[in-house]
């Protein structure tokens, strides 16, 4: 099912709040299942591998880290992707939005092919460079090479999940996304630990089972795109075109740069948590473990804000585009609150669940706690960041996010949790102060009009009028 905003330019038509809390549900509420549905595998499939030993669970855990880097590349060229394609749909031109969607996946091809040559020729020293102990470090390359060096299925489910979006479809993803995370629960048991004629391949095994899924899923995902009737797929679409590979680039690499910000912004606060203990480290990834369900909701929201925002941008249709911004916006926080409202209530319950240990308990119950009251502001940020890249402003959230993280949290996490030994609780009010700038700054944009400035619409309506 995918949803099209097909106003035209001389149409300013609005529809109902009723019909366009409909529209944002239908869209954001597969994303949010997708989500959903992937971390509770992730943990399934970390608990598989656990048994192997804890070589094991180091050598994925390493691994990971480098191949966060793979996806912040890959989830750039998707939102790209989105965004450029929701355009082209809301303004009717399928052709375009076809033409848009095959250089996409040209381009992601290109780089997985990329990023697997890096992976056969340099896995054992991109693991030496994350510090690996030299007793996983064999293991660690094999596992690495197996799952990386197919990169290119890596960057093909991302982009062909993005260009769904795009076109207004979340169902196909969502669906396509449980399905290879069941097969790989399945993969998972039957190749690591063996059964019948299949032998043990322990952590051979885990790495086979997500290739294996992996390139089932972009077969899955690339059904769906020749079928999808709001593109118009020709046999010349496929010839460079560096017009629209530019365009490509241009707004995904702020987005890659945002993504990256986080992570080496999350090395740097992690290491300022460490230095207060392991009951206060724990407790801390533990809390964050939990508060990722709530999370979700507003990276589902973020999703439909994109592709609704951008479809009405496309149309020329700019009241129409901050009806959805707004209502979005409003939706997820709600939704997010609710969840902090029960994490709230049931911090300590929800902490005895993970850990025995009556400190840790207690400062999980702090960290919910304190995280509860920021979930709205969350929402924001993750809402607003997602219609600036509608608009094709990614560079705006590049540069909040830096702002907020290196400067904001990490500042504070050492003086409210370190000089003033709040522990925790200093930890999460640095966080909540970050996120509340980050709110902050992307809504007086949006506010001021800031978010149509890279926008070939913002001339179309004054855009200081919210």
């Amino acid at each position: 099912m995918s949803i099209r905003v097909d106003l035209s330019l001389e149409d300013k038509r609005i529809p109902d709040a009723k019909a366009i809390f409909t529209t944002i549900w239908v869209l954001a509420i597969p994303a949010v299942v997708d989500n959903f549905f992937q971390t509770v595998i992730g943990f399934v499939d970390t608990l598989f591998v656990s048994r192997i030993g804890l070589a094991a669970v180091s050598a994925v855990g390493v691994s990971n880290a480098i191949l966060a880097i793979y996806f912040a590349v890959f989830m750039s060229l998707g939102v790209a992707a989105n965004v450029l394609i929701a355009r082209s749909v809301g303004a009717g031109n399928l052709k375009k939005a076809g033409h848009i969607a095959q250089q996409a996946l040209a381009l992601a091809v290109v780089l997985g092919i990329v990023f697997g040559v890096i992976s056969l020729l340099w896995a054992e020293f991109l693991l030496m460079l994350m510090g690996v102990e030299p007793k996983v470090l064999d293991t660690g390359v094999i596992y690495f090479q197996i799952v990386a060096i197919p990169s290119v299925f890596i960057s093909l489910m991302f982009t062909l999940s993005s260009i769904q979006r795009g076109t207004g479809d979340t169902r196909s993803p969502m669906k396509v996304s449980v399905l290879i995370n069941l097969m790989n629960i399945v993969l998972d048991y039957l190749l690591i630990f063996g059964f019948a004629f299949i032998p043990p391949l322990g952590l051979r095994g885990a790495a086979y089972a997500t290739v294996i899924s992996r390139m089932a899923g972009s077969l899955g995902l690339l059904g769906y795109f020749l079928n999808n009737k709001q593109l118009v797929l020709e046999k010349t679409g496929w010839c460079l075109d560096k017009n629209i590979q530019t365009r490509l680039i241009y707004l995904g690499s702020p987005a890659a740069a945002e993504r990256l910000v986080m992570r080496v912004g999350q090395v740097l606060y992690f290491g300022l948590i460490i230095s207060l203990g392991t009951s206060t480290f724990a407790a801390h990834s533990i809390a964050g473990n939990i508060e990722i369900f709530s999370y979700m909701i507003g990276v589902g929201f973020a999703a439909a804000a994109t592709t609704l925002v951008g479809q009405s941008l496309g149309a020329g249709n700019i009241p129409l585009a901050r009806r959805y911004a707004v209502m979005t916006m409003a939706v997820s926080a709600v939704l997010m609150s609710v969840v902090g409202f029960f994490l709230y209530l049931f911090s300590s319950f929800i902490g005895g669940l993970f850990t025995q240990d009556p400190q840790v308990i207690q400062q999980i119950g702090i960290a919910l706690k304190v995280g509860a009251f920021i979930k709205p502001v969350l929402a924001v940020v993750l809402v607003m960041t997602g219609i600036h890249q509608a608009a094709e402003n990614t560079r705006l959230p590049m540069v909040v996010t830096a702002i907020g993280i290196w400067l904001i949290r990490t500042t504070f996490v050492y003086w409210l949790g370190i000089e003033l030994g709040w522990g925790i609780l200093g930890i999460n009010i640095a966080i909540a102060l970050d996120n509340a700038f980050r709110a902050v700054a992307l809504s007086v944009s949006y506010r001021r009009g800031g978010w149509l400035r890279y926008s070939k619409v913002e001339s179309l309506e004054n855009p200081a009028v919210a």
